[in-house]
């Protein structure tokens, strides 16, 4: 199975020193998703949808998910039906 990019619209916040964060997204079916927790941030590369960014490690509704930051556009990944 397959994944792929999904892009996604993004609200973040940013602090005084100037630190990205995101708080919200929206999936590609209009779901606003609110982001409970960043768990993580990191440089990466998303070997499944092929893309290089920022990988932000969050929790949404108690659940794990990858948002990533591709220069000026976010994505998700997305597994092929």
């Amino acid at each position: 199975m397959e994944s792929y990019k999904v892009y996604v619209e993004v609200t973040v916040k940013f602090s005084t020193d100037g630190v990205m964060m995101p708080v919200e997204f929206i999936w590609e079916d209009g779901t606003k998703y609110i982001i409970d927790k960043v768990k993580s941030k990191e440089r990466c590369a998303s070997r499944k949808a092929r893309g290089t960014g920022i990988m932000y490690t969050v929790l949404v509704d108690g659940k794990e998910c990858h948002l990533y930051y591709e220069f000026d556009k976010w994505f998700m990944e997305r597994k092929s039906a």
